[in-house]
């Protein structure tokens, strides 16, 4: 289903939707201003709202947007919500090619990645994943993976890599429980294996033993989409949470999960 907006907030120049439904859409993020849109939100949901303190420039601050060295590299995925113009999601994608011209991955400052080295080629890394707090209800996350499905359905990539975030407010103790639980399942054979550069301790004792951890949403779409857990937890103190490498096989995606992930002609815009 394609939505034709009227809107005039929408910008000129923008580039086409990659999918849409109901009154939402996602599209690559077509001018400066678009981008600054998605650096916006970033800032209201990292920096206000989570409390996290990036590296941000003063006049980054004054203007209230979120970016660092690797967004000129990165293409920027929007979710907009046509009836009010405002841009609601975002997720940034660093497609092999630029990561090559930049020289690095944004994970190389969080992890060391020997043993995964031989996939860049054909390797996108994503990440700054965010959405709006009253949109948090599942719809405009899974436009967005439809959106990022449709974007690399067109390329010749294998694996999608990035960080799923878990918020340390406790001193750590869920994300920690959470690595315990996910690993016991979803652990990456050893030659894919990737080390923090800060650990996060993960080791429970007893009193902690049996508790249960709600992996995020993000987290919970990565594994429901087939998705490897790469090793240990960051420990990110600018942003105060706990980065868990994460790894998917593109070809390794279910039928049930393409289709809801834009794959299919009736989702995705023409």
């Amino acid at each position: 289903m394609s939505i034709v907006s009227t809107n005039p907030s929408i910008l000129p120049g923008s580039r086409r939707a990659l999918a849409c439904v109901g009154r939402f859409e996602v599209r690559v993020a077509g001018t400066p201003a678009e981008v600054e849109q998605a650096q916006a939100l970033r800032y209201r949901v990292f920096v206000e709202e989570l409390g996290a303190r990036p590296a941000t420039h003063g006049r980054d601050r004054e203007r209230a947007i979120e970016r660092d060295a690797f967004d000129p590299y990165c293409e920027h995925l929007i979710a907009r919500d046509l009836a009010t113009g405002l841009v609601v999601g975002t997720y940034r994608i660093l497609l092999p090619e630029r990561a090559r011209e930049l020289g690095c991955l944004y994970s190389e400052r969080e992890f060391w990645l020997t043993r995964i080295d031989r996939l860049r080629p054909r390797m996108v890394e994503l990440g700054r994943s965010c959405v709006a707090s009253d949109y948090r209800g599942g719809t405009v996350i899974r436009l967005l993976w439809s959106g990022l499905a449709a974007f690399l359905s067109k390329r010749d990539v294998d694996y999608l890599i990035g960080c799923a975030s878990v918020s340390l407010e406790d001193g750590g103790l869920a994300a920690a429980a959470l690595y315990r639980q996910l690993a016991a399942r979803y652990l990456a054979d050893e030659s894919f294996r990737v080390w923090p550069r800060r650990r996060l301790p993960v080791e429970g004792g007893l009193e902690d033993a049996a508790r249960a951890a709600e992996p995020p949403p993000l987290i919970k779409a990565y594994l429901r989409a087939g998705a490897q857990l790469l090793g240990e937890p960051h420990h990110d103190e600018a942003f105060a949470c706990a980065d868990f490498p994460m790894m998917l096989e593109i070809g390794a995606l279910t039928e049930r999960y393409r289709r809801r992930f834009g794959l299919d002609e009736a989702s995705v815009a023409a």
